[in-house]
């Protein structure tokens, strides 16, 4: 997959966009710019603003209409975590939507049993980011978030101590490098004793472990991370279409 400048500043400004939206400048129900206000904003093209802003409808933050403009909508609310990944741009919406706090950042070496569980290289220094992430007005902890970062991008670290949200963005950001592909995996866990106190449920209840392996537009693992989820709090759904000939 090659990702063109062109492609890489739409997504700047939609992440930009979506960010804003989250953080309630722009709130639900209100407007956004006019496409020429965006364009004169971002010094790029009605082009780049338009897919901009076809990302954000995919993702479901606006709706537009002919001559009505872009307006802000209410986004599906759900008691469990419910992910429809199809893009790495799904991923940034649905990992905004859910607060990341942070409980310990440190560098580590990773020794045997965590290059098993991880998949990274054993020995190899790696940035460890371990917290929680809670979704907007959830009552409860929705999963606990494992980050794993390439020491080439470990400076990333000393953006963390105000973030909430996803941390590739800013690594993509403060490098000027591309994220151009995950690779997923989930799978069923039971929850160690350790992890139920903190996420409130029974120790060896269910829960589904997803796996995400970052990697740049030069085959380089930029992240890893691991969320685990108690099971009564996580769907994942897919949408699947046939190949016209």
């Amino acid at each position: 997959m090659t990702v063109t400048s062109a492609d890489h500043r739409y997504l700047q400004v939609a992440r930009t966009l979506r960010k804003e939206i989250v953080d309630g400048v722009y709130p639900v129900g209100s407007q956004l710019p006019t496409e020429h206000e965006l364009c004169e904003r971002f010094s790029v093209s009605r082009y780049t603003v338009r897919e901009a802003l076809r990302r954000l409808r995919d993702d479901n933050l606006v709706s537009s209409r002919p001559r009505a403009g872009t307006m802000v909508v209410p986004r599906v609310s759900a008691s469990s975590y419910a992910q429809d990944n199809m893009t790495i741009d799904d991923l940034l919406a649905f990992a905004s939507g859910a607060a990341f706090e942070i409980e310990s950042t440190r560098m580590t070496r990773i020794d045997a049993d965590l290059a098993a569980r991880t998949g990274l290289p054993e020995g190899e220094e790696w940035l460890v980011v371990l917290g929680f992430r809670e979704a907007v007005g959830a009552e409860y902890t929705h999963c606990w978030t494992e980050y794993y970062v390439n020491r080439s991008f470990a400076a990333v670290g000393r953006l963390l101590q105000r973030h909430t949200g996803p941390i590739f963005p800013l690594i993509e950001d403060l490098f000027g490098i591309s994220v151009v592909e995950v690779y997923q995996e989930i799978g069923a866990v039971l929850v160690t004793p350790e992890l139920a106190q903190r996420l409130k449920v029974d120790a060896g209840s269910p829960a589904v472990e997803v796996h995400r392996t970052y990697k740049t537009s030069d085959d380089e693992v930029a992240q890893v991370t691991i969320n685990t989820h108690p099971a009564s709090r996580f769907r994942h759904s897919m949408t699947l279409r046939r190949v016209k000939d």
